[in-house]
């Protein structure tokens, strides 16, 4: 009997050209601060009150899905694939804080309400949405929306292909997990059985923090069944149907904060699941302002 060597999946990192890895309009019209800096582009948005910083995710192929083999992988995580992502879109650092939330919708149902700079949570896929249209009556030439599993993974990987965007390992220092659990013989530590503030911990190679762990995160579609086939632009089940879930939260084992790791959810309101949302352009390049013109950009 002939054995065939194991598949290497290689996504095409030569691809996008430079010129499309550039966002379409920079700086985007609702920015009021915008710079590059050793993550990349990003900018600010004042959204009621507070300021929320946003990174640009530049368009790419990615591996999706986890190895045959990676510790607490789930068969709904494979078959791993070549993903192609054609548009690229701003995505908030953090998830969405409690502040910013109550900022656009002037109520808080937050469970850990100790510091406002903790994650929302309590709020529905659909609440969220609601929070999404408020947000484009505030913002100029934005659309708002969450990212498709897909777009959330490929933030989350940043480039990595390990089971955590740090590697394949976890301890207490790196996220907020139940840390009385072991992933992979990592050590164990402090469960601290509530949310931290949305920049506890450092960010990932994109600059994105708490990708793993603190609060689940709403993504705009449902699972996908994945069969190995490459894909462009996927998305999952929308109308009436399970919304995925993605990064894990304070109250569950490490091994599900993995970049892998989805699940479904209908429309629940639970203190360990929350959000964070991107934004894109819908005014063309001559919407934008001339880069002379930046007073206010950092670098």
């Amino acid at each position: 009997m002939i054995i065939e060597p194991a598949r290497t999946l290689m996504p095409d990192l030569t691809w996008p050209t430079e010129a499309q890895r550039w966002p379409p309009v920079f700086p985007p019209v609702c920015a009021c601060a915008w710079g590059d800096d050793r993550f990349g582009l990003w900018m600010d948005v004042a959204i009621g009150g507070p300021v929320q910083r946003f990174r640009w995710i530049e368009p790419g192929e990615f591996v999706m899905g986890a190895p045959e083999g990676e510790v607490g992988r789930n068969d709904n995580e494979g078959p791993q694939h070549v993903v192609r992502l054609t548009e690229g879109f701003w995505l908030a650092e953090t998830a969405c804080s409690q502040g910013v939330w109550e900022s656009v919708m002037g109520s808080n149902p937050s469970r850990f309400k100790d510091d406002p700079q903790n994650p929302v949570e309590q709020v529905s896929w659909d609440d969220v949405q609601g929070f999404l249209r408020e947000v484009e009556k505030r913002v100029p030439g934005v659309k708002a929306d969450l990212p498709t599993e897909a777009e959330w993974e490929y933030a989350c990987r940043a480039g990595s292909e390990t089971a955590f965007s740090w590697g394949d390992g976890i301890d207490p220092s790196q996220a907020n997990y139940r840390a009385k659990d072991s992933y992979a013989g990592s050590p164990i530590g402090e469960w601290r059985q509530t949310t931290v503030a949305v920049k506890s911990f450092d960010p990932n190679a994109w600059g994105l923090y708490q990708m793993h762990g603190n609060v689940w995160e709403w993504c705009a579609d449902g699972p996908r069944d994945y069969d190995g086939a490459s894909q462009v632009d996927p998305r999952g089940a929308e109308g009436i149907a399970p919304r995925s879930a993605r990064g894990g939260s304070w109250s569950f084992h490490p091994f599900r904060l993995r970049a892998a790791c989805h699940d479904g959810l209908w429309g629940v309101r639970t203190h360990f699941l929350g959000f964070r949302f991107s934004l894109r352009s819908t005014v063309g390049p001559e919407g934008s302002r001339p880069l002379e013109a930046a007073d206010t950009r950092q670098t």
